[in-house]
């Protein structure tokens, strides 16, 4: 998906609500001609004559026929969203209302707007900058307090000033050594080279903190994928029902219970966890059940978390060591969760505290420390830095923006080691600017735009 600057002066028109029967649709309009092509259809005040940010009342009509009563919201360029003219037009939720509404002014002239067009024009008319941008979808996907706040802070400019003003401080020194070239026969030195490697090893520190916060970053945004292991009949849907408040997971006596993963979300602290109920690791003769353990040994190489369940009323110290051992190896965080304390030998329970203090005691069936378990998985999780309100990377293209940026710098750095000439240390420098201004839309390309906004949905 592209967008010419034909497309640009158009004027586009989408759904803003979700699809489906509800109480109201809103319909929104964004271009030039917005408010005159509305006026044309609308029976009630003549909307050209209104002020900005006023909302009136009427009918949308195709000729003498009335489609339904409507209430119309007025922004005049530049006071909008998009720094167009925009009209919002909030009808009744019939699914065919809308589509007469739509119908209609397409045969005015007025175009389907593409994937995420209202907001990259806000984009192109100065409104916010790209990674603000892009912080509006997430706003709108977000569904935690976390991922809320996250965004929130993005499309607010807290990531972009941070950004910014690392490039300012880069182009101030890129200016100075270009100046340089200038003069190469003068000799004159503009820019101090220890200054300048001052700054580098300043703006790489804090580069490489916002590339090492995007596994929390990620965490915000996407959740937590927390995957419930143990043998059969440890507790393992037990305790996934108790998280839940819910049966979502068969509970049975019987071992091999459950032959493939059971998943669902909650959240945690403002964090979304997907907790995943696996099949009971052990070696088994059944088809069907060991196609069940290899996905649970799948799913525990890709989570972010795992928790380990060891079931206290049958198993001894040896076991446990065992499978600890199996764990490490593996190389995923993971917690020691000791269910059944309610059934469990007192000189076990001992023994663990003693060679494991970190092991967590529960009791799934009867929800005993279930609120201490949840403490330490979100221990795990370490949100402070982002309480505190430290910048966090959550964008995936703002990651490799950032790396790229730290390579950029890093071959500055060997630059005034090994003493290059002013070109090369210049060329170094406005690669490191190139891919801190990809981050804000200050170097953009058609189609990096294009693959960014075809994910927003149509009415953004």
């Amino acid at each position: 998906m592209s967008f010419s600057l034909a497309d640009r002066e158009d004027t586009i028109i989408a759904l803003a609500t979700p699809q489906g029967v509800g109480a109201i649709a809103v319909i929104r309009l964004s271009g030039k001609d917005a408010i005159k092509v509305t006026n044309e259809v609308f029976h009630g005040k003549n909307l050209e004559k209104q002020a900005s940010h006023t909302i009136h009342f009427g009918t949308i009509r195709d000729g003498e026929k009335i489609i339904d009563e409507v209430l119309v919201s007025i922004f005049i360029a530049p006071k909008s969203f998009t720094k167009e003219n925009v009209v919002e037009i909030s009808t009744h939720g019939s699914s065919y209302i809308i589509n007469q509404v739509l119908k209609l002014f397409i045969r005015k002239g007025v175009r389907p707007a593409k994937p995420g067009e209202f907001t990259q024009r806000a984009f192109l008319h100065g409104q916010f900058d790209l990674a603000q941008a892009e912080a509006v979808a997430d706003l709108i996907h977000a569904d935690s307090e976390s991922s809320h706040q996250a965004a929130l802070s993005q499309m607010r400019g807290g990531f972009s000033s941070e950004i910014q003003e690392l490039r300012n401080q880069l182009i101030h020194f890129a200016s100075m050594i270009e100046l340089e070239l200038d003069f190469v026969e003068e000799d004159v030195e503009f820019a101090s080279r220890d200054d300048l490697r001052a700054l580098v090893e300043r703006i790489l520190r804090i580069v490489e903190e916002l590339i090492l916060s995007f596994d929390l970053g990620n965490v915000i945004k996407n959740g937590v994928p927390t995957v419930i292991a143990g043998k059969p009949n440890a507790g393992k849907s037990t305790l996934l029902n108790a998280l839940l408040n819910e049966e979502k997971a068969i509970v049975s006596d019987i071992a091999g219970t459950t032959r493939d993963f059971i998943e669902d979300e909650i959240s945690l602290g403002g964090v979304i966890f997907r907790f995943i109920d696996t099949a009971g690791l052990r070696e088994t003769t059944d088809t069907i059940e060991a196609i069940g353990v290899s996905r649970t040994q799948e799913k525990m190489k890709t989570a972010s978390l795992i928790l380990y369940l060891f079931d206290l009323s049958d198993t001894d110290l040896v076991e446990i060591n065992r499978d600890i051992n199996k764990l490490e190896n593996l190389g995923v965080p993971f917690l020691k969760v000791a269910n059944k304390i309610d059934k469990a030998k007192e000189n076990i329970i001992n023994q663990l505290k003693t060679q494991h203090p970190d092991t967590i005691f529960i009791s799934a069936g009867n929800k005993e420390n279930l609120e201490g378990l949840k403490s330490r998985i979100l221990e795990l999780v370490n949100l402070d830095k982002f309480r505190t309100g430290n910048t966090i990377v959550t964008n995936v293209r703002h990651y490799d923006s950032l790396t790229k940026t730290r390579e950029s710098l890093l071959d500055v750095l060997t630059g005034l080691d090994n003493q290059v000439t002013n070109d090369f240390l210049a060329m170094d420098i406005r690669r490191a600017l190139h891919f801190l201004g990809e981050i804000t839309g200050q170097v953009t390309t058609d189609d990096l735009l294009a693959n960014i906004f075809s994910k927003f949905c149509i009415g953004k």
